[in-house]
């Protein structure tokens, strides 16, 4: 069905293109403006942002297309380099919730000496990893973390947007620690305070998250309080394209 309405979007745009962009634009500008009139603007600026949201869903979609199935981000946005950078004194490494492996081959492909294994609990997600071109010092395994019992420690954990996604993020941590014994965790997770309409959405009670799977975007003292009530320490922390990139040590290992 998908396919189908797809196709028939296809067509539909080629009449639509017909139309000169300049005049495109400013027909939908008008719309947005029609829409957000009324007696209250508090009303208005609600319903804008619910069409904000729609926009950023064919945003990406088309990027996702751009990118051949991969997510321009990727590249564009350099976490991976963060990842490499903070491993490259580590033999092994864990990446947990992998999802389609960018991040984990990323880092096995620059650090060859290194023994990746990424981990995910979809199994199309890594089923599209696995069949990419991996180095042969990456792994993968369909696993979901509270049922993975691995066989060997870890020197690090990499956690890449996966923290938002967990409702006890204390606990995981802790068991996440206890069943790894890595030292180091490389966390990043959406910031909070990455734009001024991400409060004003809270206030207004609608999303405000950039995932509708997201528990919680967090503010830098949530994530302080969070690893720290973990048992984990922010070594170094740092606020980049609105998300927190954190290296963080486990002392008891």
């Amino acid at each position: 069905m998908r396919k189908l309405i797809l196709a028939v979007v296809e067509g539909l745009a080629l009449f639509w293109k017909v139309i000169p962009s300049p005049i495109r634009r400013k027909f939908f500008f008008f719309l947005f403006v029609m829409e957000s009139r009324g007696r209250q603007s508090r009303s208005g600026i609600t319903r804008l942002f619910l069409l904000e949201d729609e926009l950023n869903k064919a945003i990406n979609e088309r990027a996702l297309a751009l990118g051949e199935g991969e997510h321009p981000k990727h590249r564009l946005v350099p976490y991976h380099q963060f990842f490499i950078e903070n491993l490259k004194n580590c033999q092994s490494v864990i990446d947990i919730g992998c999802g389609y492996g960018a991040v984990a081959r990323s880092i096995a492909k620059a650090l060859p000496s290194v023994a990746v294994l990424g981990i995910d609990n979809h199994s199309g997600r890594l089923n599209q990893a696995i069949q990419s071109n991996n180095p042969i010092n990456l792994d993968f395994l369909l696993v979901d973390i509270s049922n993975f019992q691995p066989r060997k420690a870890f020197d690090a954990v990499v956690l890449s947007n996966v923290l938002e996604h967990m409702h006890d993020r204390i606990l995981a941590l802790q068991q996440i620690a206890q069943k790894t014994k890595a030292r180091q965790f490389l966390i990043r997770v959406p910031l909070f305070e990455r734009h001024w309409s991400i409060p004003l959405r809270k206030e207004l009670g609608i999303n405000y998250y950039q995932d509708d799977d997201h528990k919680i975007e967090h503010t830098i003292s949530e994530f302080y309080s969070e690893i720290e009530s973990s048992g984990l320490r922010v070594k170094d922390l740092q606020t980049v394209w609105g998300e927190i990139w954190a290296v963080c040590v486990n002392e008891k290992s």
